[in-house]
């Protein structure tokens, strides 16, 4: 009686880890039924209809038990990062005062996407007119949120 509680408790982590850590349908889950329905098929075949019955029972009770317990939060708060992320994008170029007006010098090819300098600062800049030769003098035409818009001075 202890290799089919064996199956079916091992059959019961696996399905665990399927359903937790594992995406999608791996051998994890297709081990934990293999696993279960084993240990279900011995406790028919080894003690009869009675005992095969209240097993099944029993398996199906625990699995739905265990699989509730996983999914609450708490269970797994344990594991998760618990880390708080401040700051958002393109703070630098507010901080750095970059606004429509202010002048540079492309770095890279902007076709349309580049890089530019400007205040003694290495940004990502889009040219609003074609493309745009590296080593030429460009201009900030705007500034939408962490969008730097430029177009060559002439």
């Amino acid at each position: 009686m202890a290799g089919i509680i064996i199956l079916i408790v091992l059959g019961i982590v696996l399905f665990v880890i399927e359903f937790m850590l594992v995406p999608g349908v791996t051998v994890a889950g297709i081990g934990g039924l293999i696993l279960t329905v084993l240990g279900v098929y011995r406790a028919f075949d080894n003690y009869g209809t009675t005992t095969g019955t209240w097993v099944l029972i029993g398996t199906v009770i625990l699995s739905v038990f265990v699989i509730a317990f996983s999914l609450r939060a708490r269970t797994w708060k344990k594991f998760m990062l618990n880390v708080n992320v401040e700051g958002s994008v393109g703070e630098e170029i507010i901080r750095d005062g970059i606004k429509k007006g202010d002048s540079g010098e492309a770095l890279t090819r902007l076709a349309p996407m580049g890089k530019i300098m400007i205040k003694g600062k290495v940004r990502e800049a889009r040219s609003i007119e074609g493309y745009i030769d590296e080593h030429k003098q460009i201009e900030v035409v705007s500034v939408e949120g962490t969008v730097i818009k430029v177009r060559k001075t002439v």
